[in-house]
């Protein structure tokens, strides 16, 4: 069983807020669920919608096909009708007399007028499509009335519950589903589980400017600022925002900021500050396409390359694509302790896509987590060398005001081992090589990409990032098909892993690299660093998400 709900309309109709409760109602009863945005940048009017697919299996990305579109606008039954499944339904909350005419036999009219004349409450006009999406699949309306009872306040309850068995009456039962076996599961997306493991890792200071797809990291961070010890600031801008989050760090706290698009631009000067002085910082980086403002509300992996290039000058950093929500808060808490332990700048990598879609998951494993502090604890005897020339390029660190009666130097300029200004050549030399030895270090810690599919597949996908989910059950059904396909979806990008790479390569017919961008920045990177070219590129860089049918689809036609 795997079905999806569409429900569309214009910008402050609330999409965001129906959508969370019909997903939250599914997840009660037990359901695997997967919510998906689409949404302008603009506060009133344009087109938006919301997709909830809920399934008896595990899911990992949002779906085409569609069974019922809840339509709080006549627009949306004529931009998605030609989705909706055979058996699928409509429901019309306005101009239902002028649904066309080949999708009028399926489809239920709830006239918004009369819900607002039996209700008194013209806001819950799309609880009554709600009660009649749960009437066509058949589900007990309690768990969408618990749902609303939890949501709103106890004076907005009677009016919601009229409308939702208003709904409920006008319906038919056309879908017959079974509910899974309960299991534990968390409703979560990507920004939030970045927060949660920021928060898990020891994160005690956040710096930002607001930037969509970011903010919510920073948003969640400071709802829970009264409980976790914590404090979230809202700079004047992203350049504050950086220096302010080095500050702290510099005095040892573990320190974080985040950004998007021309935001990030704005740090690039700090982020070579962080490699000079060797202060240790997690930047999350929430893409959306460009360049300039681009379309804000949209995703795309086309920052990449900048980000592996960001700051100006030489020095060694790593980035991290984020695939899931679960692979966001695992490798949140990694990108602190792999921060502190390099003394540099560590990229959380992300989109538009996976900061916003919310999806059943497991717990998070806090029990699993190990929290390395890197901090020196011992006292030198004498003169401390902050930036001290050692093989493996990693020197001493305290905190400043650790050290009684003794003086720590920083400084943005090249300095010598006490952090002393230098234009010596030869100490510019050896200041170099001491922070390039850090990355031979950092290549025994990186982590291989994710392999899916068949032993030895003809032909090996490449791809990064948010389209784990898409491609993943894309690829395991081509699998169930005897199509001999496998995937490479890296996590850890730069440095770029490559055991797995020359595994898989050599037995394959074709490399195809899929990614959401114009120039396969991926497949630029991996040719650079192993000489290794892609025979094919799928790119999409329309500002949507591939889906899973879409994956699936241009498979079977561009390559299979």
């Amino acid at each position: 069983m795997d079905l999806t709900v569409l429900i569309g309309g214009a910008a402050g109709q609330g999409m965001d807020t129906l959508g969370l409760l019909l997903a939250k109602s599914l997840k009660s009863l037990g359901f695997y669920v997967f919510l998906h945005k689409d949404y302008m940048s603009r506060i009133r009017g344009g087109h938006n919608f919301v997709k909830v697919r809920f399934s008896d299996r595990p899911i990992l990305a949002h779906a085409d096909e569609l069974a019922v579109i809840s339509a709080l606008n006549l627009e949306t039954i004529e931009l998605h009708g030609g989705k909706l499944r055979k058996d699928g339904q409509v429901i019309a909350l306005e101009n239902g007399d002028k649904v066309p005419a080949d999708l009028r036999h399926r489809a239920v009219h709830l006239p918004s007028k009369d819900i607002i004349q039996q209700t008194g409450n013209r806001k819950v006009v799309g609880s009554a499509a709600l009660g009649c999406v749960f009437k066509l699949f058949g589900l007990p309306l309690e768990a969408l009335l618990a749902t609303i009872g939890k949501t709103f306040e106890p004076s907005a309850h009677a009016a919601n519950n009229i409308a939702i068995e208003l709904g409920y009456s006008r319906a038919e039962t056309l879908f017959s589903i079974e509910r899974p076996a309960p299991w534990d599961s968390i409703f979560i997306n990507g920004n939030e589980a970045v927060a949660v493991g920021a928060l898990a890792a020891g994160c005690k200071f956040y710096a930002g400017y607001p930037m969509t797809p970011a903010t919510s990291i920073m948003t969640y961070l400071a709802k829970k600022s009264n409980e976790a010890p914590i404090l979230v600031e809202q700079a004047e801008d992203e350049i504050a925002a950086i220096n302010m989050a080095l500050g702290a760090s510099y005095a040892g706290v573990r320190a974080m900021t985040g950004s998007s698009g021309g935001g990030f631009a704005l740090m690039a000067e700090g982020v070579s500050l962080a490699g000079i002085t060797e202060t240790p910082i997690v930047i999350a980086v929430a893409q959306r396409p460009g360049p300039a403002t681009g379309l804000p509300t949209r995703t795309e992996q086309s920052d990449l390359s900048f980000v592996v290039h960001a700051g100006h000058g030489e020095f060694p950093r790593l980035v991290i694509a984020l695939r899931h929500p679960e692979d966001a808060f695992c490798q949140t808490v990694r990108a602190f302790n792999l921060a502190e332990k390099y003394q540099m700048p560590v990229f959380l990598l992300t989109d538009q896509y996976l900061a916003d879609y919310t999806q059943t998951v497991k717990p998070f494993d806090f029990a699993e987590l190990r929290i390395e502090r890197s901090l020196t604890t011992e006292v030198p005897a004498d003169e401390y060398l902050r930036y001290e020339l050692t093989e493996s390029g990693l020197s001493p660190r305290i905190v400043p005001g650790k050290l009684p009666g003794k003086l720590v130097y920083v400084d943005s300029d090249e300095h010598d081992e006490t952090g002393r200004i230098t234009e010596s050549a030869a100490v510019r030399n050896a200041m170099v090589e001491k922070r390039q030895r850090k990355v031979a270090a950092l290549h025994s810690e990186l982590l291989e990409p994710e392999f899916i599919g068949c032993d030895e597949p003809s032909i090996l996908l490449l791809c990064w990032g948010s389209t784990y989910g898409p491609v993943k059950e894309a690829v395991l059904a081509l699998n169930t098909q005897n199509q001999s396909i496998g995937a490479l979806v890296f996590g850890d990008i730069y440095p770029l892993p490559t055991k797995l790479l020359h595994l898989y390569a050599p037995h394959a017919r074709k490399i195809v690299n899929l990614e959401q961008n114009a120039t396969g920045q991926l497949a630029l990177l991996i040719r650079q660093q192993t000489g290794l070219a892609c025979d094919h590129s799928l790119l999409k860089y329309d500002g949507r998400q591939w889906s899973k049918d879409e994956v699936l689809a241009t498979l079977i036609k561009e390559v299979l």
